[in-house]
């Protein structure tokens, strides 16, 4: 495959990799990340590489508990290569596993917490986009508990930085991120609100600014919602587009960028400073 790639196409799937590979080094359970590097490993006719990644995703899906997704990764590479022994012993311990976990459901041991067998959070209790179904749609009560809530920061400050753009906002203006006004108004530092949005929300880090944005797929959605909201699709991997955003708590966004691709969305959580330095280039 890699052979019908143009010079150009395999420096972007290059420069995806170093990235992708900089970015699961230091979060190891990010599959989607994960997924996203095999692909392009695939791409530049790396079969060796991507099977190795596919290993990566499969122990990632073991380590978040998702047995049922890791015993489908594994048998992807099997169906490739039916001895891989590595896989054959992960498979066998994988079910193992599931095998004492069902003994132990029927005999009504265990705490599930609410947590489904295959390791999600139950949709009773939070929605699909790691978010409670009663949140406001742009984020504001998901917010509030991350950072009110846990005493990170008052109630004054919070409504005090928190401005949503209205119905009536400027289609031309980019709003800067709440964690932006925090910084910029010596609330809190950008560097602890990331943590504190990343321990929640269990998305991908990526600095944007380090990253080839593709600018003929990002100027492909609505300029208004990309500024309005503050977010910024920037590559596309297969089926996937990549989005950067510095509040993934905002449903109302998530529907906006949705509705305008097919493609399904994978979010990555970036600096407000550098996503708006990037909205700017893009949209100038």
């Amino acid at each position: 495959m890699a052979s019908t790639l143009n010079p150009g196409e395999e420096a972007q799937l290059t420069q995806t990799i170093e990235m992708f590979e900089t970015i699961t080094q230091s979060q190891p359970q990010d599959y989607q990340s994960l997924e996203i590097l095999k692909e392009a490993y695939l791409k530049l006719g790396k079969p060796t590489e991507a099977v190795k990644t596919s290993k990566r995703i499969a122990s990632a899906y073991v380590q978040l508990g998702q047995l049922s997704s890791a015993i489908l990764e594994y048998e992807t590479i099997l169906q490739r290569d039916a001895d891989d022994k590595e896989a054959l012993a992960a498979m066998a311990e994988i079910e193992n596993k599931a095998n004492t976990l069902t003994t132990q459901s029927s005999s009504g041991e265990g705490d599930t917490n609410g947590k489904s067998f295959d390791g999600g959070v139950s949709n009773k209790t939070v929605a699909n986009n790691g978010t409670s179904k009663n949140d406001s749609d742009d984020g504001h009560q998901m917010m509030y508990k991350v950072f009110v809530e846990s005493k990170v920061i008052s109630a004054g400050d919070f409504e005090m930085c928190w401005t949503p753009p209205g119905p009536n906002a400027p289609a031309d203006k980019i709003f800067d991120p709440f964690i932006q006004l925090l910084a910029e108004k010596g609330i809190t530092q950008i560097d602890r609100s990331l943590r504190l949005i990343l321990d929640k929300a269990r998305l991908g880090y990526l600095t944007i600014e380090k990253y080839d944005i593709d600018m003929e797929l990002a100027r492909s959605f609505p300029r208004a919602v990309c500024q309005r909201w503050c977010v910024l699709p920037f590559d596309r991997m297969s089926k996937s587009v990549m989005v950067a955003t510095a509040n993934p708590f905002n449903k109302q966004a998530a529907q906006e960028i949705q509705s305008a691709t097919p493609n399904r969305i994978i979010w990555y959580i970036t600096p407000p400073m550098d996503l708006v330095k990037a909205l700017r280039k893009v949209f100038r």
